[in-house]
């Protein structure tokens, strides 16, 4: 277990900030990592806590979270420092008083998200790798997007399943799947859009000013529709959001489909992280996207 005490004294070596009468606080809720509130000094700060062996996970947040801020649409908290100490890794950030999005916040974040993915690379993928929750994510640079999404994305996750031992239909038609793709975009082609990259309900909130922030990212460049389905993946934002969001930066009518096309990367994913009880639902999006394609 970590010494709290001793990573106070190595954070204050870290910062050049002195952190006198320094109030640590347990915070719950994370599945990954361990998180602390430190008041000191008159700082605030947000800090997740892991194994050392995943320090690069926490560098790789830090990047996405720059990237996000250098855009200059949503606010997003900034990054204090991240190293490690003893046996653990350590990201440590400014730390903000949420409260869930709604209301005026909610077609505030949709079109400011909007904004955010007009900001273009010339490429799909990112400087690095990341990871989607705790899974390594490959961000190897593609010029084109169905490649990207084939062989950094499905295909990968495919290979996890296998590894996992899950065989049969979900690899077979899968397989099927992988080799189809061109088909979902024959009137449609995806520019590279920064992309938060994991923007589900969870990962979004409001200020007490207001203002929505983002945060917990796994960015890279790719077609915005990919952040667009993920907030549909586990309940949506509220029509105020789509509303806005929409207003600014119209979806194709083709999304309707690539949704479920790009939301089964992360069923696939809780597949591998949380166990079986997402298989079902992985084999029958593979199956409803064979059968749009007739």
């Amino acid at each position: 277990m970590l010494d709290l005490q001793k990573l106070l004294k190595h954070l204050e070596q870290e910062t050049g900030q002195t952190l006198q009468q320094a109030r640590l606080s347990s915070i719950g809720g994370g599945d990954i990592n361990s998180a602390y509130q430190l008041q000191a000094s008159g700082h605030n700060w947000f800090i997740k806590v892991n194994s050392a062996h995943l320090l690069d996970m926490f560098v790789a947040e830090a990047c996405g979270l720059q990237a996000l801020a250098d855009s200059h649409t949503l606010r997003i908290p900034k990054t204090i420092t991240h190293g490690s100490l003893q046996n653990h890794a350590y990201l440590v950030l400014e730390y903000i008083e949420l409260s869930p999005l709604r209301g005026a916040s909610l077609s505030r974040f949709g079109e400011q998200l909007a904004h955010l993915h007009k900001s273009t690379q010339a490429y799909f993928g990112w400087t690095h790798d990341n990871t989607i929750g705790s899974t390594p994510q490959s961000n190897r640079q593609h010029a084109d997007w169905i490649s990207f999404w084939q062989q950094e994305r499905l295909a990968k996750q495919l290979q996890l399943a296998a590894a996992d031992g899950y065989h049969g239909s979900l690899q077979t038609q899968g397989e099927k799947l992988l080799v189809k793709l061109a088909s979902f975009f024959t009137d449609y082609q995806p520019y590279p859009s920064l992309l938060h990259g994991d923007l589900w309900g969870g990962n979004a909130a409001v200020d007490a000013n207001g203002n929505p922030v983002i945060f917990d990212p796994a960015c890279y460049f790719g077609d915005r529709e990919t952040d667009i389905a993920m907030t549909e993946l586990f309940g949506g934002f509220g029509a105020e959001f789509y509303a806005a969001y929409h207003a600014t930066l119209p979806l194709d009518a083709g999304y309707k489909t690539r949704k479920t096309l790009y939301n089964l990367y992360h069923i696939l994913n809780h597949l591998h992280l949380f166990g079986s009880g997402y298989l079902r639902q992985a084999t029958s999006m593979i199956e409803q996207l064979l059968a749009e394609l007739g």
